[in-house]
C-alpha cells in the first residue's frame, strides 16, 4: 500500500498543497494500488489534483481526456505552475510539426500530462502513439458525458472504453463533478472499469444559500425575478429553457433594473459567444442570461448568485448549474423561481429525444449490410441523422448486444447479433425504462422544489452523502424554525427499519437502494424503475421491502 505520508508530502512539495481535502489522499492511494477509480467531487474541490500527484508518483505518462480546448489549455497552465511534470495538449489548434514533437516527446518520457479531445481517438495514428508511450494512468475529465442520464451527454464518449482496451487498459481515473448513483452506474459500465473505488465528496456548500419561489404564472415569475434583483451580489447567472429567453430575460433585467446583461446559447455564433463570456469573466457584465449550453469550463469563483427562472431536468443538472455560486466559499444564492406548469416544456424536450422503431432498425439494417466496419462520420452523412441522435441509436443497439463501437472511431455489426427487428425490439424495450427513470428524476425535481423538509439533506441524500435532519441555510429550515410548533431535533437515522443507502427489493419493482428517509415517507431508487416515493406506514404494513 502508498505510504499516504509520501503522497501528502508531494501534494505539499510539488502542489503547494498543505492539505489534501476530503476524498483526494483515499483517490490517489486508490490510483497508486492500481485500482480503477471514480471520484465525484463538485468543481473546484480540487478533483485535478488526484491526477496530478498520482500521475507525478507512477512511472509513464498520464493521457487525460478533456471535452473542451479551453479546459485543456487551464490544466496545461496549472501544471506548468507546479512541479508535477511536463504537460501538453495534441488538439486540433496545433500543427503537424508540433504535433509530432509532442508525441516525440511523450515517447521519450519528457512529457508526463497529454491532454487529448475524446474524438481524436478515433484518429488510428493517434492510438498507436499512445500505445507506443505505454500510459499507465488514463484519465476521463468529465466523465458523466458518457451517460445519457447525464446532463452533457456527448456521443463521441461512448468509444472511450474500447480506446482504453487499444491502449493496453491502463488503470482508468474517471472524474466527474456531480453524479447519482444511476449516473455513476453508468459510467463504470462504458467505461468497463473493474472494481472501482468510488468517492463521492465534498457536496455540502454550507455557504450556499438554497431557496425555493413558487410562481402560479408566468407573469408571477417575472415579478419575483425583478424582486429578487435589490438582494443580489453580483455577478450572476440566470438559466432559462431556450435560447429565445436568453434574450428577452437579458433585455428584461436591462431595461427593468438597469443590470448590464448579455444572453448565452448554442445556437450564437461563435464569436459572439465568446464575447459574453470574456465579458462574464472580467466582470463587465453583472448577469449573464444562459441556456444549459453555458457553464462547462467556467470555473468563476466569485459568482454571487444562480437563478433558475425554468426548472431543470433533474436533480444532477440543478445542483451542478446552482453549484457554479460562491466557489469562493463565501455566501452565495441559489434561487429556483417553480412554476409547476414549467414541468410540460421539460416532458415535451424529453419526448422530443425518443427514438422511433424505424430510424433504430434503419440503423441495424445498414450495418448488418456492410461488409466491413463503417466509420461514424460516414454513416452518419449516409443516414442524415445528428452526432447526438445517432449515438443514442447506436447506445441502444450496443445494449441490444446488436452493435460492436469500436475505439477506431468505427462501429459494426456484431457478430451473431440478433437480427434488425429483434435489435429493434429490445432496443425500444431499453428505451421504455430510460424513459422511466426520466420521468422518476423529473418527479425528484418536482419533489425538491415542493419539499417540506431540509433542501440541503434532499440534495446530499440524492448523491449519496450522509445528511443532517436540517442545514438551517435554506429557506424550509428558516420557516421552520419561526414556527412554535415543531420540534427542531435531528433525527436518529441509525434506528430507521431501512438506513439511507441500503440495498431493498421490492417484490414488483425489484432493487433498489434507499436514497432518504424523511417523515413518513421513504424515497427508493430501483435500478429498473427509477425513483419512487413510498409511504413508510405502508411498506412496513404489507412488508413491501426487504433487505437485499
Amino acid at each position: 500500500m502508498p505510504n499516504q505520508g509520501v503522497i501528502a508530502h508531494v501534494a505539499r512539495d510539488r502542489l503547494g498543497l498543505e492539505e489534501l481535502r476530503p476524498g483526494q489522499l483515499e483517490a490517489v492511494t486508490a490510483v497508486l494500488e492500481g485500482r480503477d477509480t471514480l471520484v465525484v467531487m463538485p468543481t473546484g474541490s480540487g478533483k485535478s489534483a488526484v491526477y496530478q500527484i498520482a500521475g507525478s508518483m507512477l512511472p509513464g505518462p498520464t493521457v487525460v481526456v478533456s471535452p473542451l480546448i479551453a479546459l485543456q489549455r487551464d490544466q496545461v497552465f496549472s501544471i506548468g505552475e507546479a512541479d508535477v511534470g511536463v504537460a501538453a495538449a495534441a488538439n486540433s489548434t496545433i500543427g503537424a510539426k508540433e504535433r509530432r514533437r509532442i508525441f516525440e516527446d511523450l515517447r521519450a518520457g519528457d512529457i508526463e500530462f497529454l491532454f487529448v479531445a475524446p474524438e481524436q481517438l478515433n484518429n488510428e495514428q493517434t492510438r498507436a502513439e499512445l500505445r507506443d508511450a505505454e500510459p499507465t494512468l488514463f484519465v476521463v475529465d468529465e466523465a458523466h458525458c458518457i451517460s445519457e442520464w447525464g446532463h452533457d451527454f456527448r456521443p463521441e464518449y461512448l468509444r472511450l472504453g474500447a480506446a482504453i482496451e487499444d491502449m493496453g487498459r491502463p488503470r482508468v481515473l474517471a472524474l466527474t463533478a456531480t453524479a447519482s448513483p444511476v449516473v455513476r452506474d453508468e459510467i463504470i459500465e462504458r467505461l468497463a472499469l473493474d472494481d472501482p473505488a468510488i468517492f463521492v465528496r465534498g457536496f455540502d456548500r454550507p455557504s450556499l444559500w438554497m431557496e425555493v419561489q413558487t410562481c402560479r404564472t408566468e407573469r408571477e415569475k417575472v415579478e419575483r425575478l425583478l424582486a429578487s434583483v435589490p438582494r443580489l451580489q453580483f455577478p450572476g447567472i440566470v438559466y432559462v429553457a431556450t435560447r429565445k429567453q436568453t434574450h428577452e430575460i437579458a433585455g428584461l433585467l436591462a431595461a427593468e433594473a438597469g443590470l448590464r446583461t448579455a444572453a448565452y446559447h448554442g445556437g450564437m455564433p461563435k464569436a459572439e459567444r465568446h464575447a459574453a463570456q470574456r465579458a462574464f469573466m472580467a466582470d463587465e457584465i453583472d448577469v449573464i442570461v444562459a441556456t444549459t449550453a453555458f457553464g462547462m469550463g467556467i470555473d468563476k469563483p466569485d459568482v454571487r448568485f444562480v437563478t433558475h427562472y425554468d426548472v431543470p431536468e433533474s436533480i444532477d443538472a440543478y445542483y451542478q448549474e446552482a453549484g457554479r455560486a460562491g466557489r469562493d466559499g463565501q455566501p452565495a444564492l441559489a434561487l429556483l423561481l417553480w412554476r409547476q406548469e414549467d414541468l410540460g416544456l421539460r416532458k415535451f424536450f424529453a419526448n422530443a429525444g425518443q427514438l422511433e422503431p424505424d430510424e433504430i432498425e434503419r440503423v441495424a439494417i445498414v450495418l448488418n449490410a456492410a461488409q466491413d466496419p463503417v466509420p461514424l462520420p460516414a454513416l452518419r452523412n449516409a443516414l442524415d441523422m445528428s452526432d447526438t441522435r445517432l449515438g443514442q441509436v447506436l447506445t441502444r443497439l450496443e445494449d441490444a448486444g446488436a452493435v460492436d463501437i469500436r475505439g477506431d472511431g468505427t462501429v459494426q455489426a456484431a457478430p451473431d447479433g440478433p437480427a434488425p427487428d429483434e435489435a429493434t425490439r429490445v432496443a425500444l424495450a431499453a428505451q421504455g425504462a430510460r424513459t422511466s427513470m426520466d420521468e422518476s428524476r423529473l418527479t425528484m425535481m418536482r419533489n425538491y422544489a415542493e419539499t417540506r423538509g431540509c433542501r440541503r439533506r434532499f440534495i446530499l441524500t440524492y448523491f449519496g452523502e450522509p445528511a443532517a435532519e436540517r442545514c438551517w441555510t435554506c429557506d424550509r429550515c428558516v420557516a421552520d424554525a419561526a414556527r412554535a410548533d415543531i420540534e427542531l431535533t435531528d433525527a436518529a437515522p441509525g434506528n430507521h427499519p431501512f438506513p439511507e443507502q441500503a440495498r431493498v427489493r421490492h417484490p414488483a419493482w425489484g432493487e433498489g437502494l434507499v436514497v432518504r428517509n424523511h417523515g413518513d415517507a421513504i424515497v427508493v431508487l430501483f435500478d429498473d424503475m427509477g425513483y419512487k416515493t413510498l409511504s413508510l406506514a405502508l411498506v412496513v404494513d404489507k412488508a413491501l421491502l426487504q433487505p437485499v
